[in-house]
């Protein structure tokens, strides 16, 4: 049996194993440590996967995870959100579709603090929705722009997902949250207009919200200005040099905390909880990473990817055409697979792939970002989906995947920017 048979066998059988439901970390780990046994032996495996977990747990990149996640915890856990909510509402809210306005910025705000999209969609939609049930909001296009508008959360840095994606194939942390910057931006903008275009054009899907005075405007600014400047100091930190990632998630975390104790916003039982939320999903997340290096070893062993390095080169079609083809991929996979898990599944097979064809790495690991964004609200998965399904039981799942396609032209529309334009993607960087 050719190892490219082996690999593609691999493949197989841990798409089956997803399938039955076995978690994805397991899964990837024991198809990848058996494979590299029988391609090499049992005493080689075991040499080959202790140096590579050795490698990748001694890496201090690995301790930003549990340090920006114990940030979006606190911040959790203070209540932020409802101050994000009253701060955005008071300046965008007499907008057409204004709620809907103040959900996009809120979701946008508390995203760069806690890094989660679930989170964030599931905080949002039980802060929101309430308020746009209220004001009489059409309910599909409502619980559509909540779920995705908490996707904004995976690509505003500092993101959770952004590490996964960095760590897993050996690129900057710090490089890829610069980069994150602006397509955040350009969605959360795009995100709002096109709210306010919906509702003006048709007032049914939202109503104007009321206009607040200057002088609410600016007091509603005191109940997030510690959290702006805490924002502006990690990333801030992070592109001047201050410090590293895993420093600036320990600066953002103790500066939430100490924010949210002088508010008088955090209890002893809910610090508890976010210091034992922060280590569930940190353990969670550093395994899925200890799985997914395990598994690209065993690509790397079957030399899969060089292979299809080999067949992309010799083919005559452009690059631009064989990059499509591989964004065409991580949509449909994303489609089909949870994105997370898929991405830790294709990158190693295809990073290098896009690197050979002459693409900057932290350009298309920023569009892999994105394409696992839009796979979280896109049928027949889509957990941001179901997130809100799951809080709002009576709007049907079909009524909220309808109404978040209206919003998943702004991301349409950014991949197709970054694609024709991708040297205003990496200004930050230069």
């Amino acid at each position: 049996m050719s190892l490219t048979v082996i690999a593609i066998f691999g493949i197989a059988i841990l798409l089956l194993f997803m399938a039955i439901r076995i978690p994805i970390a397991f899964a990837m780990a024991v198809i990848g440590f058996v494979g590299i046994a029988y391609v090499t032996n049992w005493h080689a495996a075991l040499q080959i996967v202790a140096a590579e977990l050795w490698h990748m747990f001694s890496s201090y990149t690995l301790t930003a995870i549990p340090t920006f996640v114990l940030m979006g915890n606190f911040a959790f856990k203070s209540g932020l959100t409802e101050r994000l909510y009253r701060t955005a509402g008071a300046w965008v809210g007499h907008f057409p579709g204004g709620i809907g306005g103040t959900t996009i910025l809120a979701s946008a705000g508390f995203g760069a603090i806690c890094g989660s999209g679930i989170a964030a969609t599931a905080t949002m939609t039980t802060v929101a929705m309430p308020e746009m049930k209220k004001h009489n909001y059409d309910l599909g296009f409502s619980a559509g722009m909540l779920a995705v508008a908490g996707t904004l959360g995976i690509i505003i840095p500092p993101s959770l997902i952004m590490i996964i994606v960095a760590t897993t194939v050996g690129e900057s942390v710090t490089q890829l949250f610069i980069a994150g910057l602006i397509p955040g931006l350009f969605l959360t903008l795009t995100m709002l207009g096109l709210c306010v275009f919906m509702c003006w054009r048709n007032p049914k899907l939202g109503r104007r919200g009321t206009r607040a005075s200057w002088s609410d405007r600016i007091s509603s600014l005191t109940g997030v200005i510690e959290i702006l400047l805490i924002f502006l100091l990690v990333i801030g930190g992070i592109y001047l040099g201050w410090f590293t990632p895993t420093e600036a998630g320990a600066v953002g975390a103790f500066g939430v905390l100490v924010s949210s104790v002088v508010r008088g916003q955090m209890t002893l039982a809910a610090c508890k909880g976010a210091l034992i939320d922060t280590a569930r999903l940190s353990a969670m997340v550093i395994f899925l990473i200890a799985a997914s290096v395990i598994f690209g070893k065993f690509m790397a062993v079957t030399r899969l990817p060089f292979e299809i390095i080999k067949l992309v080169q010799g083919l005559e079609a452009s690059h631009l055409l064989v990059l499509l083809i591989i964004i065409g991929i991580f949509i449909i996979g994303g489609m089909l697979i949870d994105s997370v898990a898929f991405l830790v599944l294709a990158l190693p097979i295809f990073f290098p792939v896009v690197v050979s064809l002459g693409y900057d790495p932290i350009w298309f690991l920023l569009i892999a970002t994105i394409v696992t964004a839009a796979g979280a609200v896109t049928p027949p998965v889509g957990v941001h989906i179901f997130v809100v399904g799951g809080i709002q039981p009576e709007i049907p799942i079909s009524k909220i995947f309808r109404g978040s396609n209206i919003f998943m032209t702004t991301y349409v529309l950014l991949i197709a920017v970054m694609i024709i334009y991708p040297d205003i993607f990496l200004i930050l960087l230069r």
